[in-house]
């Protein structure tokens, strides 16, 4: 933490309330603020977590002449510890406060700990330093399934995992749809392709054409080539033998977003029988 910060100004502070509402209850935020030693105004019964944290924290910034009781509280309710059974909600709090501590050059790391960086100007510096991969993924309005399955690996700008979570999204997505076991490849062959029977277990469109029906073709090995190229790589390799950049990452999990949408459309021709 800095020797001294700032203070924060009241819409900042406003924003720490929204983004660390979901890090503890209405209990908890009682039991937090007493073990930092901060007065909490006198509330409504009804009032938000997030106004409770806002005016808490405008309270205390206020009597401390500075921010580091701002610093001092977040760096408490957002302790790694309190989040090993619910990472992602860690993950999530944590972006949505860093887009904010952006603009003060500073950054709250995975480990507890506060970090300088180079200050933001603009909301997309801001949305940058909390993320480049996913803010671009959010701007391309990214399928909600993909980010379910790799958001930790975002924020840590994780490349390399987070190509290999949004490949088993995909896998994830054909089970459920299909009823089928198996992963990557040989399931994706097994439930789009034509087969002896010219019917697959799932149609991504009518079949009623033969243009229909090559376009099954031709999504089918683009399933299978997906899974080829990054699950099967990423999964065998090590993450120093086989780098992956930011654009291999954002060019792969588009694609991974169009695969998903087209498989929210697919139709179940037949019933499931699990691959022994």
């Amino acid at each position: 933490m800095p020797h001294l910060q700032p203070p924060f100004n009241d819409t900042d502070l406003e924003s720490f309330g929204h983004a660390l509402e979901s890090a503890a209850t209405h209990a908890q935020l009682a039991a937090l603020f007493q073990e930092r030693g901060l007065q909490e105004p006198a509330a409504e019964p009804n009032w938000p977590k997030w106004k409770r944290i806002h005016l808490t924290l405008h309270h205390a910034q206020q009597q401390a002449g500075n921010g580091n009781p701002v610093l001092g509280f977040m760096a408490l309710i957002l302790r790694p510890a309190r989040f090993v059974e619910n990472p992602a909600r860690f993950t999530e709090a944590c972006e949505r406060v860093n887009r904010v501590l952006a603009f003060h050059g500073l950054r709250y790391r995975e480990d507890g700990k506060f970090g300088k960086i180079q200050a933001a100007t603009t909301i997309d510096e801001a949305r940058e330093r909390a993320g480049r991969l996913r803010a671009e993924l959010e701007r391309r309005k990214v399928h909600p399934d993909v980010l379910t399955f790799c958001t930790a690996e975002l924020v840590q700008e994780n490349y390399f995992h987070a190509v290999l979570e949004a490949t088993k999204s995909v896998s994830e997505k054909l089970r459920a749809k299909s009823g089928r076991t198996g992963d990557a490849g040989q399931l994706a062959a097994e439930t789009l392709g034509l087969g002896q029977s010219g019917t697959p277990v799932l149609a991504l469109n009518s079949l009623q054409t033969e243009t229909e029906r090559s376009e099954q073709r031709g999504l089918t090995n683009l399933f299978v080539g997906m899974f080829g190229t990054f699950r099967n790589t990423t999964a065998h390799g090590a993450k120093v033998s086989w780098p992956v950049t930011e654009q291999d990452a954002l060019d792969l999990l588009t694609l991974v977003l169009f695969l998903h949408r087209r498989l929210d459309d697919a139709r179940t021709t037949r019933p499931s029988v699990s691959t022994p």
